[in-house]
């Protein structure tokens, strides 16, 4: 079509960066949204060797999904490009419920030992799965490995990270009030 950057395909045109700075002139296929940024879908065009000897060749082109806007940037010299009709796929929009609570942590928690020696037993800190205090590479306890651990007299629970604030109603009960009175006189 003169005049429209759509071509053949229907694709509108696109610059495609190569990884050594290049720029060629691709269309651009579909659009994905993935949770660390945009993926493009280009076609770039190129020649493909029928056999024999390769001395044959014919047009041909090469797709490949590029992340933008680092590796594809629009089509600035021509009027008539139009991007409306690209297949797009954006990440679904985010629960209610998540967005009424935000950010939640990670789930479970880790025991981070220290060496005990000729003067005590071991002593151990039990941390929220992502504190920032605990050591790195610690297995990841589940609720009941936490509890067992945080019932232990020398261990103590992190209170930066919040450990305590979130094993200790588990342990000693929540809120006592909210027991049934005793029947018995």
């Amino acid at each position: 079509m003169p005049g429209s950057e759509a071509g053949e395909s229907g694709a509108p045109g696109v610059w495609v960066v190569l990884p050594d700075g290049q720029e060629v002139r691709g269309r651009l296929l579909a659009r994905r949204q993935l949770p660390d940024g945009w993926r493009y879908r280009v076609a770039l065009p190129l020649y493909h060797n029928l056999g024999g000897e390769g001395l044959e060749v014919e047009a041909a082109q090469y797709e490949v999904w590029v992340r933008a806007p680092e590796h594809v940037r629009p089509v600035e010299d021509v009027e008539d490009v139009d991007y409306t009709g690209v297949p797009t796929t954006a990440l679904p929009a985010p629960s209610l419920v998540d967005v009424a609570l935000g950010p939640r942590r990670p789930a479970g928690w880790v025991l981070a030992k220290s060496g005990g020696g000729r003067r005590g037993p071991s002593r151990a800190v039990l941390h929220a799965v992502d504190c920032t205090e605990a050591p790195p590479g610690l297995p990841v306890l589940r609720v009941e490995q936490a509890l067992n651990a945080a019932q232990h007299p020398a261990t103590r629970a992190c209170a930066l990270c919040g450990a305590a604030a979130e094993l200790d109603p588990l342990l000693r009960g929540f809120d006592p009030h909210d027991e049934e009175p005793d029947a018995s006189p």
